[in-house]
């Protein structure tokens, strides 16, 4: 048996040289977001926008300019259409209607009807739905909420396993993830919808769950390494894990990739959320997380402070007191 190495043993890159060079990228890239976001907006998907989703599957791939401007003159408000998948299979959306229930379920008969006229019986129907405005505004706050205490709990719990450094590190990662994510939905135009809050809220778990196999390191090399220099100490603490955080991010990519091509159109805008989140959640353990500690002034005095012994200290202790 041989064992993959991705990364060399003992590797000593300087990523704390670069950290501003990083710092300046991260800071360009959460501009663009943001600017992207309040400009072009996202393409919100019917969970949040409300309104009529049909799902239609043609035998031959329809002229869509044709099909768009058959559906435009019904007097339904809003049409819009997209291939889902092979050129054959159409999404159609459709504004939503003053009304209930059934004015909804006329709106979706007139549709019918008019795909009927278009396309005589070359037409099957795989799902209509239709969310309402209560419903996807409840979706709205809910999945606000969920990102929201979802960063609070994590920002506590980091709190208390480390010094008080290591959360602010973690929470700048976390929101350097999360809102170059929402920019790359703004920026390609994938639907965003609640799989893709979904997608955010594994990538902030993600994130985390590499974060902090770096700050475990760096803990525990300062008790190792009472004499050694700060910013050498915890490049090195980064060079330790490089090859376990390396190796995590390239069989979860594997795994999301396979997703992508063989997982169908429904799943595309979550694997695509996913894999460039676990790229970002990696570099942001490397280049954000780790490095911020230095710019906010962890030291060895901070780690005494904290009141964590490490296992080095405890054999001391021990030895003293026998």
């Amino acid at each position: 048996m041989y064992k993959i190495k991705l990364v060399p043993e003992k590797t000593n890159i300087p990523f704390l040289q670069y950290r501003f060079m990083a710092f300046a990228i991260s800071a360009l890239l959460i501009l663009g977001s943001a600017a992207m976001f309040f400009t072009v907006g996202l393409n919100k998907g019917i969970d949040f926008e409300g309104g009529i989703l049909i799902e239609v599957e043609l035998k031959d791939a329809p002229d869509i300019g044709a099909m768009r401007g058959s559906l435009g003159s019904l007097g339904l408000g809003q049409i819009s259409l997209q291939t889902f998948g092979s050129d054959k299979d159409i999404l159609i959306r459709v504004q939503r209607q003053e009304g209930a229930a059934p004015e909804q379920m006329a709106a979706v008969d007139v549709v019918k009807n008019q795909l009927a006229s278009d396309f005589s019986d070359d037409i099957s129907y795989r799902r209509v739905e239709f969310v309402g405005p209560t419903v996807s505004d409840e979706l709205v706050w809910a999945a606000i909420e969920a990102v929201i205490v979802a960063v609070i709990a994590i920002l506590v719990y980091i709190w208390l396993r480390f010094e008080w450094h290591y959360s602010v590190g973690a929470i700048a990662a976390l929101m350097h993830d999360v809102i170059l994510t929402i920019g790359m939905f703004a920026v390609t135009g994938i639907e965003f919808n609640l799989a893709s809050v979904a997608a955010i809220l594994t990538i902030v778990g993600y994130s985390i769950n590499d974060t902090v196999v770096v700050y475990d390191r760096i803990r525990e090399n300062f008790r190792r390494y009472k004499k050694m220099p700060v910013s050498e100490l915890i490049n090195f603490s980064i060079n330790e894990t490089l090859a376990r955080t390396t190796m995590t991010s390239l069989t979860t990519l594997l795994a999301l990739v396979a997703l992508y091509i063989f997982g169908g159109e429904v799943i595309r805008g979550f694997a695509t959320a996913m894999i460039f989140g676990v790229v970002v959640g990696t570099y942001s353990s490397i280049f954000v997380a780790a490095p911020i500690l230095l710019q906010i002034g962890l030291t060895h005095r901070s780690e005494e402070d904290d009141g964590f012994k490490g296992a080095e200290q405890m054999e001391q202790e021990a030895d003293e007191k026998t």
